[in-house]
């Protein structure tokens, strides 16, 4: 082994997330509500040198699998992320991260005077302007969203 190869071991069973931008790692644990405090193993790697994206972030969880609200959630803060499902140390499912056209349900607007943030039965509901940066614009006010907005909601 070299000097600069990255040795991160195996998991046998669970979820690994990469090709997360550099820097946001933190921010996908955030999103799957991990504190640190379960009792299983996870391996979190952050800036690693990358050939497609300069650095990116890696996330290993042992026994946990991502639900489909969590994929499109990480799709909105890393839209080159991939998922692989892990089984007896084998990947046997990889997904890559699609985020919509349009985005419901999953974040609130962040200015408050919208009627989707009133009592009205009205759900939230945003155009994706551009995947990277981000910006959303919201169906009802037309207010524009950027990741630090969408990050501040997890």
């Amino acid at each position: 082994m070299s000097s600069t190869e990255l040795r991160v071991s195996k998991i046998k069973e669970g979820t690994v997330i990469d090709h997360i931008s550099g820097g946001y790692a933190l921010d996908v644990v955030k999103i799957l509500g991990i504190t640190g405090k379960e009792n299983r193993v996870m391996t979190i790697a952050i800036n690693v040198p990358s050939k497609s994206l300069k650095v990116k972030d890696i996330v290993k969880i042992e026994g946990r699998a991502v639900k489909p609200r969590e994929v499109n959630r990480i799709a909105l803060i890393a839209p080159h992320a991939t998922i692989n499902i892990v089984r007896n140390y084998k990947v046997v499912k990889k997904l890559e991260v699609k985020l919509p056209k349009v985005i419901e349900e999953i974040i609130k607007c962040a200015n408050p005077s919208c009627i989707s943030n009133s009592n009205e039965p009205v759900s939230s509901k945003f155009y994706m302007e551009k995947k990277d940066p981000l910006l959303l614009s919201c169906h009802y006010c037309g207010s524009i969203l950027e990741k630090s907005d969408v990050l501040s909601q997890f």
